[in-house]
C-alpha cells in the first residue's frame, strides 16, 4: 500500500476514515433534478404562477473539480389588470432552454399574450418581468454551485496548507472590525426558531459546534473554528463565516451568522440553546434575509441536524 506524500497521487490513502475516494480522484456524480425543482419553484412562484418545469441537473466531481451540467425547460403564467379600464390580461412567460451552455443573462425569455389588447402589461413583463425572471434564475445557480455542493469535495491532506490561507483572510477581511453598529444593511428579515431532540447528551452536542474535528466530519469540509468570545468561525468552504458572541459550556452559544450570498456585511444572530431532556437543541436566529428564509431552514436541517445525527449514529456504532 502507498504511503502519504509517496508514489502516484490517484492511489495515496489518505487519513479518510472509510478510505474511499481518496483525493477525489475518482468520478463522483450527484443528481441535482428534484433538488433543482424545489429550488426553481422557490425562487419563481413569487413572480409568476409557475406552470411547467422539465429538465434535469446534476453535479459531478472528479480530480477535486466540479463539473455542473443542467437543462431545463420552464413556463410560468402571468396575470394583469389594465387600471385606467380594469380589462383583465394573461400570458406566459417561456424558458426553452437554462442549460450551462449560457450565461444567464444570454438565457432565452420569451413573453406572450392571449389576443386582445393589452400590449401595455406585455411590455412591461418583457422588460421588468424578465429581468425579475434572470434574477430568480441567478438565485437558482448560485445555490446550485453551493449549497448543493456540501459534502461532495471531501477534505484531504491539503487541508492544513488550506487552513493557513483560510486564517490569513479571515484576519484581513471585515470580520475583524464588526461592530454593533455595522451589523448589517437595511433589509427585511424574519426570526426563525426550531427545535431538534438528539440521541446523545448535551455535553456531546455542545463539543459538535465548538470542536473543529468534529464539524469537520459533520460537515465533510474544511472549517477553522476559535470557539471562544470573539473568536471566528468558518465552515462548508467558507459558504458560512461569523463570530463567537457567547459561549456557555454545554448550555449555549450565541454567534453572529451569515451565509455567503446573503447581502454584504449583513449578519444573522443564532442562539443555541443546549436542554438536557436529553439532548434537545433549540435554535433562535434573527436577521435572516427574508429572501433566504427557506435556505436557511434548509441549512440547518438538513446540514446541520442531519448530518450530525449521522455521525453521533456512525459514532454509536463504532463505538
Amino acid at each position: 500500500m502507498a504511503k502519504w506524500g509517496q508514489g502516484d497521487p490517484r492511489w495515496i490513502v489518505e487519513e479518510q476514515e472509510d478510505g474511499t475516494n481518496v483525493n477525489n480522484w475518482h468520478w463522483c456524480e450527484r443528481d441535482a433534478t428534484s433538488w433543482s425543482k424545489g429550488k426553481l419553484r422557490e425562487f419563481l412562484v413569487g413572480i409568476s404562477e409557475l406552470k411547467q418545469v422539465e429538465g434535469e441537473a446534476s453535479c459531478s466531481s472528479c480530480k477535486g473539480k466540479l463539473i455542473f451540467f443542467y437543462e431545463w425547460n420552464i413556463k410560468l403564467g402571468w396575470k394583469g389588470i389594465i387600471k385606467e379600464s380594469g380589462a383583465k390580461h394573461k400570458g406566459l412567460i417561456e424558458i426553452p432552454n437554462l442549460s450551462e451552455e449560457n450565461e444567464v443573462d444570454d438565457t432565452e425569455v420569451n413573453v406572450s399574450k392571449k389576443k386582445g389588447d393589452g400590449d401595455v402589461l406585455k411590455e412591461l413583463m418583457r422588460t421588468v418581468g424578465t429581468a425579475q425572471v434572470r434574477e430568480a434564475l441567478g438565485d437558482y445557480l448560485t445555490a446550485l454551485k453551493t449549497e448543493f455542493i456540501v459534502g461532495m469535495i471531501l477534505p484531504t491532506k491539503a487541508t492544513a496548507t488550506q487552513e493557513l490561507t483560510i486564517k490569513r483572510k479571515l484576519s484581513e477581511n471585515t470580520l475583524q472590525a464588526l461592530s454593533p453598529v455595522l451589523l448589517g444593511v437595511r433589509i427585511p428579515t424574519v426570526a426563525l426558531h426550531m427545535t431538534e431532540m438528539f440521541d446523545t447528551a448535551v455535553e456531546q452536542l455542545y463539543s459538535i459546534f465548538t470542536v473543529k474535528d468534529l464539524v469537520q466530519k459533520f460537515s465533510k469540509s474544511p472549517a477553522i473554528l476559535e470557539a471562544e468570545k470573539e473568536g471566528k468561525f468558518q465552515m462548508f468552504d467558507g459558504n458560512i463565516t461569523g463570530e463567537y458572541i457567547e459561549l456557555l459550556t454545554n448550555k449555549k452559544i450565541v454567534m453572529k451568522w451569515r451565509c455567503r450570498n446573503w447581502p454584504e456585511e449583513h449578519y444573522a444572530t443564532v442562539a443555541l440553546n443546549f436542554v438536557p431532556t436529553p439532548g434537545t437543541l433549540q435554535l433562535d436566529c434573527k436577521g435572516v434575509p427574508a429572501c433566504k428564509e427557506e435556505n436557511m431552514k434548509f441549512c440547518w436541517k438538513q446540514q446541520h441536524f442531519e448530518e450530525i445525527k449521522g455521525l453521533l449514529q456512525l459514532t454509536t456504532l463504532n463505538g
